[in-house]
């Protein structure tokens, strides 16, 4: 059996500026980086805005395990089948972080026949958005010990400021970090931190903004800290804000890159949604609505994360409304929920398929009921998969009037997903209203407590008092009426990792608060959940090699 790398290795791909002209971009309104990827130009879009907008279609999934959903393949593989039936559609992808690659996924690009390519170039570096990302973020970190060196006019109290140093990749020894050693020429020290780039609000501004005029005035409201008269301190205040656009700008304008049957696919922003809002581009989405009758896009993870930031965040502000919804599962991972071990997930078990099917049935309600969408469950097929298993989780969604469409576009591509291209043009006209978790005027408290309820099946919340007060004062301030982020474990309805299935009635813990003004929401960091992964035992790096023609090996 080929690998992923192999087979995106071996595709016949188009220039992409023929890419862009088969969606009626000009050729003078796309930078291309090479042959087969490039930006498409802010001045372009901006013309694109009095047109209609076509249907977006969500692809989520079920809680991950580490038997593997297939979301971005099904992203892919989707787009490509919606292609196939003459549904002119633009799939919107996020950028993958260098740190799963080189730690545990190996690669985010899709997989088997249902890939976007160049596979390697977009998983390694791309078109340099990340690197200017952390470049603006570390900017505004470095200003800031600058500030305090030379004099410190804005009275910036050291222990209170709140920005972090970014790094592209897990490096768990820069959580807690000093700064400033090595006597008074290197500044005051202080202790410090590095999150990795895909949690820096920085990240979630880019993905977030609407033009490089919002995008300015978002990192201008950046809070970095506190003065000692507990004032907050702006990225403004230090006049930083503009410098970072700079190195912003060209990273703004959306990637265009194509499927390996040559449909369009942007590639742009790549929040975690475990403990970032988990979605593409703004730009990105709206500019594809513009030029397609279909966009399909992903959120991160499960539907309790990634779709619930889609809608409560990504919705909220700027009008989108999905028309539809496919939720991604494989029975091996229906099996594991329900306390299968990983190494047998191969084998018939519909005890265990029946106990974890309450993971899948939890994620449906809360599409349907919580978010208001329309949704069909799609099964990524195993040779392995039986009848009987198959039967069963399809009479169990019957139960809940969803339908269940078996997906082979691994193997298969475009063709292998034309039966749930059908079922999401059907759902596509229905058109329901996309509903909110909780509403802007509810307390910070309250939208947390919602989300834990209604999504995550928890009995009720809770924090440390200072927490309590931190949420107050920040109300008290203005920031009330902002949505929240929850970062917590993707693996579990919990805050803990080894709950499978649907656990109910447990309490989640907020451990920490953040505000990100510019990013206009409040993080809300629950359990033992990390911004800065480590990688693990044997990382994918191990496996990432170059041979001896120059081709790049391992990246799965």
């Amino acid at each position: 059996m080929e690998s992923d790398i192999e087979i995106a290795q071996k595709a016949k791909m188009n220039k992409v500026v023929d890419v862009a002209s088969a969606l009626g971009i000009p050729e003078d309104s796309i930078e291309p980086y090479g042959h087969y990827k490039g930006k498409i130009a802010l001045s372009y879009l901006e013309t694109l805005k009095k047109k209609p907008d076509g249907k977006l279609i969500l692809v989520t999934a079920i809680s991950p395990t580490p038997a593997g959903e297939g979301k971005t393949t099904t992203t892919v593989g989707l787009g490509d089948a919606l292609n196939r039936i003459g549904k002119k559609t633009v799939i919107c992808l996020r950028e993958p972080s260098l740190g799963p690659v080189f730690g545990v996924k190996g690669g985010a690009a899709g997989g088997g026949h249902a890939q976007i390519v160049p596979m390697e170039d977009i998983n390694l570096h791309f078109t340099g958005d990340f690197s200017a990302i952390a470049l603006a973020n570390n900017l505004l970190a470095a200003m800031i010990d600058n500030h305090i060196n030379h004099g410190n006019t804005l009275d910036i109290d050291p222990r209170r400021i709140t920005w972090k140093r970014v790094v592209d990749m897990n490096d768990r020894a820069l959580r807690d970090i000093v700064v400033g050693n090595g006597g008074t020429a290197n500044g005051f020290v202080r202790q410090d931190g590095f999150d990795i780039v895909v949690a820096s609000e920085v990240m979630a501004i880019f993905c977030l903004a609407t033009s490089v005029q919002d995008l300015k005035k978002r990192l201008g409201d950046i809070v970095i800290g506190y003065s000692r008269e507990l004032k907050p301190i702006h990225a403004r205040d230090l006049n930083a804000h503009g410098a970072m656009t700079v190195l912003l700008k060209d990273a703004l304008q959306p990637n265009l890159v194509q499927t390996l049957e040559n449909n369009p696919a942007f590639v742009h922003g790549g929040p975690f949604a475990n403990i970032a809002h988990g979605c593409n581009s703004v730009i990105a989405t709206q500019s594809a609505l513009k030029l397609g009758e279909y966009v399909v896009t992903e959120a991160g993870f499960g539907a309790d994360l990634g779709a619930e930031k889609f809608i409560d965040i990504k919705c909220r502000k700027t009008g989108l409304k999905p028309a539809a919804c496919v939720l991604v599962a494989t029975i091996r991972a229906l099996k594991y929920h329900g306390g299968k071990d990983v190494k047998a997930l191969n084998t018939e078990d519909l005890d265990a398929l029946q106990k974890g099917l309450v993971n899948l049935e939890r994620h449906v309600e809360n599409v349907k009921t919580h978010y208001g969408l329309p949704c069909v469950v799609s099964i990524n097929r195993f040779t392995f998969d039986t009848d009987a298993e198959i039967s069963l989780v399809t009479e169990r969604m019957k139960a809940l009037d969803v339908n269940v469409v078996l997906a082979e576009h691994w193997a298969k591509g475009s063709a292998g997903a034309e039966g749930l291209a059908h079922e999401v043009v059907r759902l596509a006209e229905r058109g329901d209203a996309v509903k909110f978790v909780y509403d802007d005027q509810d307390s910070l408290w309250d939208k947390m407590k919602k989300v834990a309820t209604k999504i995550y099946g928890a009995a009720d919340i809770s924090a440390s008092a200072k927490i309590k007060q931190q949420l107050k004062a920040w109300e008290e301030a203005g920031y009330g009426h902002y949505p929240i982020c929850v970062a917590k474990t993707q693996s579990s309805f919990s805050s803990d990792a080894t709950l499978r299935g649907a656990p109910s009635g447990h309490m989640v813990n907020i451990r920490e608060v953040r505000l990100a003004a510019g990013a206009q929401f409040i993080v809300m960091i629950c359990g033992d959940i990390m911004t800065m992964p480590g990688l693990p035992k044997v990382p994918s790096a191990e496996k990432i090699d170059i041979d001896e023609n120059g081709k790049v090996v391992g990246l799965f």
